[in-house]
């Protein structure tokens, strides 16, 4: 399946869909879901969740404080980049209304684990996030693929002029160290979407109130232990490896994948499956990717709950098949390749 050609695809599959079931095929795979209790919510799960969270990062934060102004912070700085990483996980979750069955309970998670607790906009990434999923690997309209530093489209990087051009022909080489710059950019990103941006007035304040917090405070803790040549190491390491840990969890969910335009066609089970990867690799996968492995499932049942998702893929595996859909599954190292062959493809154009 060749990665930028999204109208054949889209229109072959189209022709599968089977017209004895009212609604359409997402509707009645959404009717099996519902039976199988799927969507539920799961609050004994997220409660300890929550819970493993705040002691988590609490143990790290200690470790910091005891092991004082020494270089095997380096140690704690790897430590909490992977603690931040699973805070974004939960409040990724929360975006999506999976934790509460109320919007106040999911947007005070969100607020708190994102901006205080990881300094990231919750409102701002709410916000970009839902149009991803909306439009997936759309051109246009998906904001995942309109990132100025990566073409992910041929036609994307004949546009591209001086040090964008550069970087568009070494992309693939390029991308995992482009990475360790991923949660800079989401900090700046999020002070201008709380200032200047799209964040609503009604809670502008109360975010920017948290991401000030979260940043005088992990700055000031960060000051007070170390020397400043540490501390700026410290700080280089544990954000670098932060974004580089969200990154490599986003990356093979649809990076590679076919890249769809305004002509295409096709229905919103086709869409969101054809543009997604699973990644295999049992619970540690899981664990580690905080169920994105699960991507077809997410985008499918965007508030399904994390746990409900691996049963879910049993009976999206089996109706994609029967609705003769193709359904990508493939090993974490089979999907960077394929993200890393596309990026290189794509760029080799200029």
């Amino acid at each position: 399946m060749t990665p930028t050609v999204g109208a054949a695809k889209l229109a072959a599959v189209s022709s599968a869909q089977s017209p004895s079931r009212p609604g359409g095929d997402y509707a009645e795979l959404r009717r099996l879901i519902r039976q199988e209790g799927l969507l539920k919510r799961r609050p004994v799960y997220y409660a300890v969740k929550i819970a493993v969270m705040i002691l988590l990062l609490a143990a790290g934060w200690t470790a910091f404080a005891l092991v004082g102004d020494s270089w095997w912070q380096m140690l704690v700085a790897v430590y909490l980049a992977l603690v931040f990483g699973q805070i974004g996980f939960v409040g990724h979750e929360a975006g999506h209304h999976q934790i509460f069955g109320s919007r106040r309970g999911n947007a005070a998670v969100g607020l708190v684990g994102g901006n205080l607790l990881i300094g990231m906009s919750y409102g701002w990434w709410t916000g970009k996030h839902n149009r991803h999923h909306a439009f997936p690997n759309h051109e246009g309209r998906d904001p995942d693929i309109a990132i100025p530093v990566i073409a992910f489209t041929r036609d994307q990087a004949r546009k591209r002029r001086g040090l964008f051009r550069a970087l568009a022909r070494a992309q693939a080489y390029l991308f995992f160290p482009m990475l360790l710059l991923q949660a800079l950019s989401m900090h700046v990103i999020s002070v201008w979407a709380i200032l200047r941006g799209p964040v609503r007035s009604r809670t502008r304040w109360l975010e920017c109130l948290l991401l000030v917090t979260h940043c005088a405070v992990y700055v000031a803790a960060v000051l007070f232990v170390l020397s400043p040549l540490r501390a700026v190491v410290f700080i280089a390491v544990q954000q670098g490896l932060f974004g580089l840990y969200l990154g490599c969890a986003f990356a093979p969910n649809h990076k590679g994948m076919p890249v769809l335009t305004d002509i295409d066609t096709g229905d919103f089970l086709r869409r969101q499956v054809l543009t997604s990867r699973n990644v295999t690799g049992g619970r540690l996968i899981e664990t580690l990717l905080g169920g994105l492995n699960y991507q077809i499932e997410h985008h499918l049942f965007p508030a399904m709950p994390r746990p409900s998702l691996r049963r879910c893929r049993i009976l999206v595996r089996a109706f994609c098949a029967q609705a003769g859909v193709r359904y990508c599954e493939k090993g974490i190292i089979g999907s960077y390749g394929d993200v890393l062959r596309h990026l290189h493809e794509a760029g080799q154009v200029v």
